[in-house]
């Protein structure tokens, strides 16, 4: 399959798919950002899903599309904590083995998460590039079935349902605000909405410092970047150099890609506590930002800001809001 292969009738059959298992989240308005925008700008609570990010929806999608002897054999991840911690448990609840590896540079929260659903957590080195080593060892080793957590058609697909939510909670949408790592989430969701019309606007955000997708774009192929911490953490890791579906989908339907500092991250999610009640991590915050420091541009009247995950450290959170 070839990334012009992945359709929107695919995102329609991956929704009835994960319906029994995934959250359908709200779409909810935000005055703070409303005011300080001029627009009507609503936050798509991913934060809310039963993992407490949108990873759930992809990872459930491509686990309930394996053949029996691929169950039988288990899967296997690489991740920076969400994707695990979906994987986990997508497999938990289909009696599926999941052996989900990490580098070190993954919070502790999000790998005991992991770990209480059940799976075989492996930490490998300094990168995620250095955990999928790994984790590409095994799966020749002990034939686990290896499951991305962007570069997949099932996973963009089920990440592709936020679109069709989006599409149905706010039909004149004119700009979507979305996270920017790999590409899956941006990539499902672009891909539905730009099925509507072409007219919306699709924007992806990312931290400045190891942004895989945006060197990537820039440089015209996927190229590898060195991974540093960051308050984005959900966001870092590479492309990987043979990237098969999700530099052709962000390099077709995404309108514009924006860098945000730690600073403005750390702002941003103060910003989600102090307005708008919410928990949320920093690479999730990073659409909220963009909208703080008016980066965005022309948004138009309708927006809808991707909130993709709410699994922060809460001794990192405290720190940041001061608590």
């Amino acid at each position: 399959m070839q990334p012009g292969d992945i359709t929107l009738r695919d995102v329609y059959r991956a929704r009835r798919t994960i319906a029994p298992y995934v959250r359908r989240t709200p779409l909810a308005r935000s005055a703070s950002l409303s005011e300080k925008t001029g627009a009507e700008v609503c936050l798509k609570l991913e934060c809310l899903q039963d993992t407490g990010a949108f990873k759930l929806r992809g990872a459930t999608n491509r686990l309930m599309n394996l053949s029996e002897a691929e169950r039988a054999r288990g899967v296997i991840a690489v991740s920076t904590g969400n994707h695990g911690r979906g994987v986990s448990a997508a497999a938990c609840r289909l009696g599926i083995r999941a052996v989900i590896c990490m580098s070190d540079l993954v919070p502790d929260n999000k790998v005991q998460a992991i770990r209480d659903l059940g799976a075989d957590v492996r930490i490998v080195g300094r990168s995620q590039d250095d955990a999928e080593v790994e984790a590409r060892r095994l799966v020749d080793e002990e034939g686990l079935v290896w499951v991305s957590p962007f570069d997949d058609p099932f996973v963009i697909a089920g990440q592709g349902t936020i679109g069709l939510e989006l599409l149905e909670d706010m039909p004149d949408i004119d700009t979507a605000i979305v996270p920017l790592s790999g590409g899956g989430l941006i990539g499902g969701i672009a891909l539905a909405l730009k099925s509507a019309t072409r007219d919306i606007r699709v924007i992806g955000v990312t931290m400045e410092n190891g942004a895989a997708m945006y060197e990537s774009q820039r440089a015209g192929k996927p190229v590898p970047v060195d991974e540093e911490p960051s308050l984005a953490d959900c966001l870092t890791g590479s492309l990987g150099l043979e990237n098969h579906y999700t530099f052709d989908l962000v390099r077709d339907h995404v309108d514009d890609m924006l860098l945000v500092s730690e600073e403005q991250i750390a702002d941003a999610v103060r910003h989600a506590y102090r307005q708008e009640r919410l928990i949320v991590e920093g690479g999730a915050s990073v659409g909220i930002a963009a909208l703080l420091n008016g980066l965005a541009g022309d948004i138009g009247a309708k927006v809808a800001v991707v909130i993709s995950g709410g699994n922060i450290d809460m001794d990192k959170f405290d720190k940041i809001v001061g608590a």
